[in-house]
């Protein structure tokens, strides 16, 4: 069984997404509203799981962004979180993430999970996210 391991960074908002490394790896988007008075922000929602060689420039210029903005209200905003990973593991582990998060702007692996058995373990900002799972391929 393949075993992966992700360590979660962020959250960055919308407005501060520039600041999201430009390395290979996972991302999560969420609803999120921020609290200027305290500097923080409250995850409300799991929108996306993605995954790209550059992330930052990726999420910079993402075709479903508008798809993303429409499902905030008026005083919600994106955040993002970024897991640093590369090679074949990359896309392993994001088909393992919706596969069993199945997040309501996926459409691809949420139904199915077409690698082999793989094992999932979670650090770091993981809000809405089981941080240890196991995935069986299923076609």
């Amino acid at each position: 069984m393949k075993k992966i391991t992700l360590d979660f960074d962020g959250y960055w908002r919308e407005v501060n997404k520039n600041g999201i490394p430009s390395q290979s790896g996972i991302y999560c988007v969420y609803v999120c509203t921020y609290n200027a008075t305290e500097k923080n922000v409250s995850i409300k929602k799991l929108l996306y799981i993605g995954e790209s060689t550059n992330v930052h420039d990726r999420i910079a210029d993402h075709d479903r962004l508008d798809d993303w903005k429409n499902e905030l209200t008026s005083n919600e905003t994106l955040c993002y979180s970024f897991a640093a990973i590369s090679g074949d593991d990359r896309k392993r582990a994001e088909a393992a993430l919706i596969f069993k998060h199945k997040p309501p702007m996926n459409e691809e692996y949420v139904n199915n999970f077409p690698y082999d058995d793989t094992q999932i373990s979670l650090t770091g900002e993981t809000t809405f996210l089981i941080t240890t799972f196991t995935v069986k391929k299923t076609i």
